[in-house]
């Protein structure tokens, strides 16, 4: 089995570390947290299998961003304060995790993308 990547986008350090505990006690992944656009577009010239975004980061709006990778067909998901409503048409059908956020919410968009249960 190939090693199961994720790339978290978030500005928040603390949020940033939640999400990855999280992602790590659910699966065996290997996970890059970015702060920044720039840092995320640099990250993903390698390959990941998820990707939590916040939509303001410090320099802009993720949403050029994930079109970018529906566009690679890599599932991704908003974890944001914005409003849902607010966000660009395309992304209307797009997962749009609201924080505070459910640990539970993230294990299932985790399982979703192929990153199993470490311990049965």
């Amino acid at each position: 089995m190939s090693e199961f990547r994720v790339l978290i986008l978030e500005d928040d350090a603390v949020i940033a570390l939640d999400l990855e505990t999280i992602v790590r006690c659910w699966t065996d992944a290997t996970v890059t947290s970015c702060r920044s656009l720039k840092q995320a577009r640099r990250a993903l010239a390698g390959a990941y299998d998820l990707a939590f975004l916040d939509v303001d980061v410090a320099d802009g709006k993720s949403y050029e961003l994930a079109g970018d990778l529906k566009a690679r067909s890599l599932p991704f998901a908003f974890v944001t304060g914005s409003d849902r409503r607010d966000a660009p048409a395309e992304f209307m059908d797009a997962a749009f995790i609201s924080k505070p956020y459910d640990q539970r919410t993230i294990e299932k968009l985790v399982a979703a993308a192929g990153g199993g249960r470490r311990h049965p």
